[in-house]
């Protein structure tokens, strides 16, 4: 008997593998497919969105924590009789005052000594003419560096009709958004209590007091930190007020408010900051007072480290050198100069979240004990006092 199929030609493997595959796809897959596009269209236009909000949420949050700095100001005025409206206005114009007779004086000084210093550049320029040609017979030796600087004064006088409008931009837009801070954190001090009570409302009860223990944490916190940071910056601009009124240092008191205000508020790098500029603008009148400025401003430093710190901050914020460098880094990374100043109050307040909420478990000593021997340690001595008294316990 003939096969029908004899003569024809067989599939390929691969035609007979595929053979039972449908050529269109199921109408699942086309809808999830769709789902996944839309979502992934989605997530891009929020990202748009987030992005172009950044800075608003940026202002906020600056402005909560300019809330909570202000806070126990504002609850010690209201526990005195003063509505709390009133008590609010008058923490922010006291501040308001405080940061703009800081940024007169400091910057009337600063102006002063940038325009004595372009004056007597030509100055400094012949004296070290003379003491070249005087010393070792060098002669006209800054004629070519003179004239590079008149000309290069020249173009910047030139530059600076240009140069005005955008600075002028970048200063309004500076104040505006100080403004909005100064607006947001007034109403969010105004209205604490009420906002506090707004958030709550809206969780159920078992969770109503976390959150506000983590509130009162954060506002115990950033207020502890801003208070330590403030006694700190008034002594060290007293000190340093007095020393420098003893070198001879040209507005020894704007400089002392410097370097108070920079090495306190500025975190990691403040210090250096804050040390330059009374450094550098000692140099400049004399050598002797630059090199008096510096060993000052050393030995307070030190002073300030292991004396007057310690004892401020152990009763506001306790935070460990490596923790808050960390969280400066941190902060810098994420947002920048705003992060790097919001650093240390934030990981204060995370560190006591964690302290009060974080299980806590008794010590194996013994272990302990038995891991230091192995490793060959010495133990100190209360630590070895603590193991023999266990082990005494343990034998009763």
């Amino acid at each position: 008997m003939n096969n029908p199929n004899e003569g024809i030609p067989d599939e390929p493997p691969v035609q007979r593998m595929f053979s039972g595959i449908p050529t269109t796809p199921p109408a699942w897959a086309v809808r999830a497919l769709l789902t996944l596009l839309g979502g992934l269209a989605t997530l891009w236009y929020l990202r748009g969105i987030l992005a172009s909000l950044r800075s608003l949420f940026l202002i906020l949050l600056v402005a909560m924590f300019l809330s909570f700095a202000l806070e126990p100001a504002v609850n010690r005025l209201e526990r005195l009789g003063l509505r709390r409206g009133l008590g609010t206005a008058l923490v922010f114009l006291v501040g308001m005052g405080a940061l703009g007779g800081f940024g007169t004086l400091v910057g009337t000084m600063l102006a002063e000594q940038v325009t004595a210093f372009s004056e007597n550049v030509p100055s400094y320029l012949r004296d070290i003419d003379t003491f070249l040609e005087d010393t070792f017979g060098i002669s006209g030796a800054t004629a070519d560096l003179r004239a590079e600087y008149d000309e290069g004064m020249a173009r910047q006088l030139g530059a600076v009709a240009n140069d005005m409008a955008r600075f002028g931009t970048t200063i309004v837009n500076v104040l505006f958004q100080i403004f909005t801070v100064g607006l947001f954190a007034f109403y969010m001090l105004a209205e604490g209590p009420a906002l506090r009570r707004t958030v709550c409302s809206l969780l159920p009860q078992h969770r109503q007091r976390a959150v506000i223990e983590v509130w009162d944490l954060a506002i115990s916190k950033t207020g502890g930190y801003i208070l330590s940071r403030t006694v700190l910056a008034v002594a060290s601009t007293i000190v340093h007020w007095v020393a420098f009124e003893v070198i001879g240092l040209p507005s020894p008191l704007a400089l002392a408010l410097w370097v108070g205000v920079m090495s306190q508020f500025v975190p990691v790098v403040g210090t250096y900051i804050a040390g330059s500029v009374p450094i550098v603008i000692g140099l400049l009148e004399e050598p002797i007072h630059g090199l008096w400025a510096l060993v000052v401003i050393a030995v307070y430093q030190q002073v300030e480290n292991y004396l007057f710190a310690p004892r401020i901050t152990s009763q506001t914020m306790q935070l460990h050198a490596a923790v808050a460098f960390g969280s400066v880094i941190a902060g810098a990374a994420i947002l920048g100069v705003v992060g790097a100043l919001l650093a240390l109050p934030a990981a204060a307040t995370v560190q006591a979240v964690v302290s009060s909420t974080a299980p806590r478990h008794e010590v194996a000593e013994d272990l302990l004990d038995q891991s230091q021997v192995r490793r060959g340690r010495r133990q100190r001595p209360e630590r070895q006092a603590i193991a023999e008294t266990d082990a005494e316990d343990r034998e009763t």
